[in-house]
């Protein structure tokens, strides 16, 4: 069954709300940084270890580990604030979303102690180690395999659109432990590691973007050591703990605030002159869809703070977010009617020009539309098997 439920922040949380924006006016001034769009934004590990000595990472992990066993909606409310200023989250961004959440549920003391603490201060940086090249939307379609040898794994394959990998410290490997002819289903024999990306045998090749970036990477693993302790949870359970990971990764507010910034800048150019009515119909649709997706990722967190799985929900929340940063994106391009300047100094255009060569890959990231549906449609279906 899929539940949606509307819901308003409390007295205490809209305290937390307020202190977030505070921070962030000082820490950020607008007009002093270029701001991100969305989880896209910059890398700055000086300033997620400022959020980290505020507790505003690793908020729902345990205090034992560097946590501050806070609510899943107190850490929706501080990145809710963060991507709508556009701040630089892209060093802290996947440790803090779930790379933190799945090792403090699947992995073993040792490797607690080990990352938790650095997560929560915001000093080491994740990759999630998912797509593969030529498998499409089918992740179970896993090539890359490890082999055991002794008291470690020996780890062959290629993953790609792997953000910052060329960057980061930690990359979480999904991967086949068993041979397909051992198994009855692909996605058994799966399991995960944690993998060093700075050990001999990984390269990390940076994919150019349209727009000159090269944020996503494509990383092979050419008989990559991998030591035993740094198996994440049980052999062979990669497939239940990899999607337990999406959960985290696909109903929260970075998969509708990514073209946030471009609307909100329209309407900076705009507040001291006349709005006409075309662009008052545009900003009130928006402003009522970015509503309807704040409560949507607000339900989410309050149905994991309750106990629950939200699974399915998180993937309609993406699925409708993502659709709804282009479909923003394409209203302002049709207001504007006119070709940015890519020599401009206006912000809205600079921010126009990223968020349109971008815009494509926000449908795909996080898992494709088609899958998000599916994913949807098996949740609707009645238990009893009746269609």
């Amino acid at each position: 069954m899929i539940e949606f439920q509307c819901s308003e922040l409390s007295i205490e949380e809209r305290q937390l709300q307020a202190d977030v924006r505070e921070f962030l006016a000082a820490e950020l001034p607008r007009g002093s940084f270029m701001p991100g769009l969305g989880m896209n934004a910059a890398k700055d590990p000086v300033f997620s270890a400022k959020l980290g000595e505020r507790g505003w990472l690793g908020m729902a992990l345990p205090t034992e580990y560097g946590g501050h066993e806070r609510s899943a909606v107190d850490r929706f409310i501080v990145t809710e604030e963060l991507l709508r200023w556009g701040a630089p989250v892209g060093h802290h961004w996947v440790a803090d979303r779930q790379s933190g959440p799945v090792i403090a549920k699947f992995a073993t003391e040792a490797q607690k102690r080990r990352f938790l603490p650095g997560i929560c201060r915001g000093e080491l940086s994740f990759c999630i180690g998912m797509s593969e090249p030529a498998s499409g939307s089918d992740l179970a379609s896993v090539t890359t395999r490890a082999i055991h040898d002794g008291d470690s794994w020996v780890l062959d394959g290629r993953k790609i659109w792997t953000t910052g990998a060329d960057r980061n410290d930690w990359i979480v490997v999904l991967c086949r432990t068993s041979l397909l002819d051992e198994v009855t289903d692909k996605r058994q024999g799966l399991s995960q590691l944690i993998v060093d990306l700075r050990s001999p045998g990984v390269t990390a090749s940076p994919i150019p973007f349209i727009d000159g970036t090269a944020d996503f990477c494509e990383v092979t693993f050419d008989g990559v050591v991998v030591p035993g302790e740094l198996v994440l949870g049980e052999i062979g359970s990669g497939w239940t703990q990899n999607m337990s990971e999406l959960a985290y990764e696909r109903g929260g507010a970075d998969r509708w605030l990514s073209t946030y910034l471009v609307a909100e800048e329209l309407l900076r150019n705009h507040e001291h002159g006349e709005i006409s009515d075309d662009l008052a119909d545009l900003l009130g649709e928006a402003v009522a869809n970015y509503w309807l997706l704040h409560q949507l990722s607000l339900s989410v967190a309050r149905s994991i703070d309750r106990g629950g799985a939200p699974a399915v929900e998180s993937a309609l929340a993406k699925e409708m977010g993502t659709r709804f940063e282009q479909d923003v994106l394409n209203a302002v391009l049709a207001f504007v009617d006119q070709a940015p300047n890519t020599a401009t100094d206006s912000l809205f255009e600079r921010l126009l020009i990223t968020a349109t060569l971008t815009a494509p890959s926000f449908t795909i990231r996080g898992g494709t539309n088609e899958i998000l549906r599916s994913v949807a449609a098996k949740g609707l279906r009645p238990s009893s098997g009746r269609r």
